[in-house]
């Protein structure tokens, strides 16, 4: 990596930690409901009216009931917006019904803070669907994802407890007084750098050069022709003008980047100038995407009592981070070996960016393209402003990688720190064996049902991605969406399930996803993917927390120092990507090989 590179990523994780601290005050606050009195009986008169006791403690089982029951109403809501959205209002391009298959996907993908999209926003959505049904759930999904890593913390924290919370007083307390505010502001900001927000019909305007293009030539019935071998004829065509899309763009994006959702209200996502208009703009929406995952790590330390329990996690995640990134630039920089033997200049000068520019912005180039694509896949936000699909193998597996250590290298908002805790429990267990004695962590002992929990939760995404890939890449529809074959080709199924397993949305774009094979496959994964970690991790939360706290004694392993970091980035490795190890030499690695024979 270059200086510009270095200066960047230091800058970046700067700011980061300078905001995220005192952020982890608030959400320490939210979490224990130390909250002003206005604020508490705003949302005690709001849970009233839904007929929620707010002080009323849940079991982990109750709680998870609520949760379920919760996000599936949510998918029949999302599900039905979008099949009846050419009869609603809000809808000034008249854009039609969506089909069962895309609309099952989307409800799905949205609710389960995937936000995998298998269509073009602009040309797809109303209005009325980008606000009711897509935004709202990125705030709720959001919010899940927080209350869960909430109820976890309690688990650590409390002593004999019979409760984990409430999941509607958290919901509440997480929308109302952290997304909602930091979503405003953002939203704000990001109209003053550019971004659109208004419910205009979308326009036509002239350009300043006429617009030259090739279009199907069409025969006596209307219908494309063909030459003799099948190809359709097209001819030249021209126009002077452009259609641009509107639309209430920037209160979506805030909160898709704020809460790691990633949907893009354009189809080029963050690559767009609708979306993300300005260096400014495309460096705050980097630091939205961590925030609250790094603010939870000192959140943890805080509700636990011990801040150096937190600054340990946040190590790990930071070193897997850099990791990546000094990967993903450096293989990105060093552009494609198969240009060498053509003799193409591909070294970075003042008149150049060298490397492999193929899919990134001239904006934003190699170095910040880089960073945002490992911030949005080690996140579980999914938003791009570069095509993953045209980096160089080795780049490419980067973002593929990360997602496949389970998305918890900062990860999600909640997801990626309780997917964290969840390979410290597994690494103080097998410290324990090593040293022959009961596994413990802050206190609490790690007995059969934890070890059950965390193997079902570690377990789960592996399994049904890889399951998902053998599927579509022998079932006939499956093969059908395959636009590059080889090696690649692979990989970008590879990438879509992981994605899709794993939460996160983005895509290697060369696969037609957007089928009822895929849309109702991806649907299945994106659903056990999400819940089935979440159960888990509630009842481990439940069953730590309500067991007593046991004093730290002479054998008892220290969880803050560098042994423990180490120990825990060995356990992440080991376990988080060793399951998906022969896939990747069926993919990024092997199409690595072939460049540079």
């Amino acid at each position: 990596m270059g200086t510009l590179a270095w200066t960047q990523l230091a800058l970046y994780m700067g700011v980061l930690l300078l905001l995220a601290w005192p952020l982890s005050r608030w959400l320490s606050k939210v979490a224990t409901g130390r909250l002003p009195g206005w604020m508490l009986a705003t949302e005690r008169g709001l849970l009233r009216l839904a007929g929620v006791k707010a002080d009323e403690g849940m079991g982990w089982k109750r709680y998870a009931v609520a949760l379920l029951v919760f996000n599936f109403i949510g998918v029949l809501v999302v599900y039905g917006l979008q099949r009846f959205q050419h009869l609603l209002p809000l809808n000034p391009q008249g854009m039609g019904a969506i089909s069962a298959d895309s609309a099952f996907n989307t409800a799905i993908s949205f609710v389960t803070n995937t936000n995998w999209q298998g269509y073009g926003g602009e040309s797809t959505m109303s209005y009325l669907t980008q606000m009711l049904a897509l935004t709202v759930q990125n705030f709720v999904s959001a919010a899940t994802g927080i209350a869960v890593v909430f109820a976890l913390i309690r688990g650590f924290a409390g002593k004999a407890l019979s409760d984990i919370g409430n999941f509607w007083t958290d919901m509440s307390r997480i929308t109302l007084w952290v997304l909602l505010p930091i979503s405003f502001v953002m939203a704000v900001f990001l109209v003053g750098q550019g971004v659109v927000q208004n419910f205009d019909a979308y326009k036509d305007v002239t350009t300043l050069e006429v617009n030259n293009y090739q279009t199907p030539k069409l025969g006596t019935d209307g219908q494309p022709l063909k030459d003799e071998k099948g190809q359709v004829v097209t001819e030249d065509a021209s126009t002077p003008t452009q259609q641009l899309a509107m639309g209430p763009v920037a209160s979506q994006e805030a909160i898709k980047m704020l809460g790691t959702n990633g949907g893009g209200f354009f189809n080029a996502n963050s690559a767009h100038p609708y979306e993300n208009p300005t260096p400014l703009s495309n460096f705050v929406q980097m630091l939205a995407i961590f925030l609250i995952p790094a603010a939870l790590c000192f959140t943890f330390g805080q509700m636990i009592g011990d801040g150096r329990q937190g600054m340990a996690v946040l190590a790990a995640m930071s070193v897997l981070f850099f990791a990546g990134v000094i990967t993903a630039t450096t293989a990105e920089q060093a552009g494609n070996p198969a240009f060498t033997s053509l003799a193409v200049d591909q070294q970075m000068s003042s008149l150049q960016a060298g490397g492999n520019m193929e899919g990134k912005e001239a904006r934003f180039g190699i170095t910040t393209s880089s960073l945002f694509a490992v911030i949005t896949t080690a996140a579980s936000c999914g938003a791009v402003n570069t095509m993953h699909d045209s980096m160089t193998p080795l780049g490419g597996m980067v973002p593929l990688v990360m997602m496949q250590l389970g998305e918890v290298v900062f990860g999600g908002v909640g997801t990626g720190l309780y997917g964290m805790l969840i390979f410290a429990l597994l690494a103080v267990f097998i410290a324990g064996l090593m040293i022959g004695r009961t596994p413990e962590y802050l206190g609490k002992k790690i007995e059969p049902f934890e070890m059950k929990m965390i193997s079902i939760a570690i377990l789960v995404t592996p399994l049904v991605v890889l399951t998902g890939t053998a599927i579509a890449v022998l079932a006939a529809d499956g093969k059908a969406g395959i636009l590059n074959p080889g090696a690649h080709g692979f990989s970008e199924i590879l990438y879509a399930l992981t994605s899709a397993g794993n939460n996160n949305g983005s895509a290697f774009a060369g696969l037609s996803a957007n089928t009822p094979f895929y849309n109702t496959l991806l649907g299945i994964v994106m659903w056990i993917g999400r819940f089935g970690v979440i159960v888990p991790v509630l009842a481990i939360a439940g069953s730590l927390g309500a067991k007593k706290r046991i004093p730290v004694g002479n054998g008892t392993l220290p969880t803050h120092g560098p042994l423990f970091i180490v120990l825990l980035i060995g356990t992440v490795l080991l376990v988080g990507l060793l399951n998906y190890v022969p896939a990747l030499a069926l993919g990024p690695i092997v199409e690595q090989l072939q460049l540079w024979k």
